[in-house]
């Protein structure tokens, strides 16, 4: 029987969907320009996805609880606006001659921060929206939602790129923004917000409270560790392997496209499947069990090769590897809400982007640079290997946890 979840998570929902839909159709479109546009070798395209990570990182670190402190809709709003605006800057400089990697830097900063800001403000809104029984069906319609993108936009947008190049697909993205703003606006009832306890110490405290939050949960603790490490593993090859198809194996943007598109097929079964291998098998089971396949997968891409074969290879491997994903990660994501005090909530999403930005942007570099003294398949294959161990981090039970009381809402909060 399907859960209805409401008006106000489907605006939300559809928020996401069109903005993770435009994500995707622009898949591979910053490598490809920094690649064939403007001539970058792998470190320099290592060093764009890194930097840009990195800077957004640190600017978020204010956002948690400034993004705590007001009401979430209109944060989500400007948050969509900025990366318009930003994104739209990319095909205007294009055509008037103006793009730089300088720019193409720039604008991963400001849509990575806004990025941040937005990631916040929207778990802490759907904690608001949806009880807490409910958080894995809604955590699965938003992981179904990614995965189905997935599938749909990179071949999509590898055609767009072959017609038409490309700063056409990352206008579309710029697109989704503006209509994810739309959606978001569409939502009626309340918002909400944290009040802020004017006898509390100074606000600078208040930007270490989500890693504290973190760290005084066992279970939440040993997630935070097992996710920053996998994500930042898996995303430190990720300009490689552009670099590897684009470049050394000359694979088109179409071919590009389907590698990555066709096995999110698998990410978007195993999220439909998600809820109910958990209510025929346990939630705690199901997590180990595809936290450690996960792990193992990744270290098939050290025998993608040229040609067909190649081609055939990544979309197995990134087919096994993202079903598992697609199983895994609503669970994980329902886990953490759940144990997410509401009056931290956003404050804990954003330590959470930010540590997992920081990690990915240093294994970047270091990744980068590996790559250049031996190969980028070398590279890859190391990530590979170091994967494997890294389910050793994920809890050993995870005992259940009270509902915590619900925040005021933003419209019986005075001037925060």
């Amino acid at each position: 029987m399907r859960v209805k979840l409401g008006a106000g998570f489907g605006w939300l929902w559809s928020a996401y969907a069109v903005s993770t839909y435009g994500t995707w159709l622009a898949f591979g479109a910053f490598p490809l320009v920094a690649v064939r546009v403007l001539d970058a070798p792998a470190f320099a395209v290592s060093l764009l996805e890194a930097a840009g990570l990195t800077v957004a990182a640190v600017a978020a670190v204010p956002l948690g609880p400034w993004v705590d402190h007001r009401a979430k809709r209109p944060v989500m709003i400007g948050m969509d606006l900025v990366r318009f605006l930003a994104m739209a800057s990319v095909p205007a400089a294009y055509f008037l001659g103006l793009l730089s990697y300088v720019r193409l830097l720039v604008v991963s900063v400001v849509s990575g921060t806004a990025g941040i800001a937005f990631t916040a403000a929207s778990g802490a809104y759907l904690k608001h929206l949806v009880r807490g029984e409910h958080l894995l069906v809604a955590s699965g319609r938003f992981e179904g939602t990614s995965w189905a993108a997935t599938a749909v936009g990179p071949p999509l947008g590898g055609a767009l790129i072959g017609l038409l190049g490309p700063v056409a697909a990352i206008l579309a993205d710029a697109f989704s923004y503006l209509l994810s703003a739309l959606a978001v606006r569409r939502i009626r009832g309340g918002d909400v917000a944290t009040p802020r306890d004017p006898t509390s110490g100074p606000r600078g405290t208040d930007l270490l409270d989500g890693w504290r939050f973190i760290f005084g949960d066992p279970v939440l603790r040993r997630l935070f560790l097992n996710s920053v490490l996998v994500g930042g593993l898996i995303m430190a090859t990720a300009p490689l392997v552009a670099v590897l198809l684009l470049g050394e194996y000359r694979f088109t943007a179409l071919q590009y496209g389907l590698a990555f598109g066709v096995p999110a097929v698998g990410g978007f079964a195993g999220a439909r499947l998600s809820a109910r291998l958990v209510r025929r098998c346990g939630r705690h089971r199901i997590m180990i069990v595809f936290g450690w396949l996960r792990s193992v997968f990744p270290l098939g891409l050290a025998f993608v090769r040229p040609g067909v074969t190649g081609l055939v290879t990544v979309i197995v491997v990134e087919g096994l590897l993202i079903t598992c994903m697609g199983v895994f990660n609503p669970i994980y994501a329902a886990e953490r809400l759940r144990r997410a005090l509401a009056t931290h909530a956003a404050r804990v999403l954003s330590a959470w982007s930010v540590s997992g930005k920081l990690s990915q942007a240093g294994l970047m570099v270091v990744w980068g640079v590996l790559a250049t003294l031996t190969s980028p398949l070398a590279a890859i294959t190391v990530s590979g290997v170091l994967l494997l161990p890294t389910p050793l981090l994920l809890p050993k039970r995870t005992p259940a946890v009270d509902e915590p009381s619900p925040v005021r809402p933003a419209e019986d909060v005075a001037a925060t």
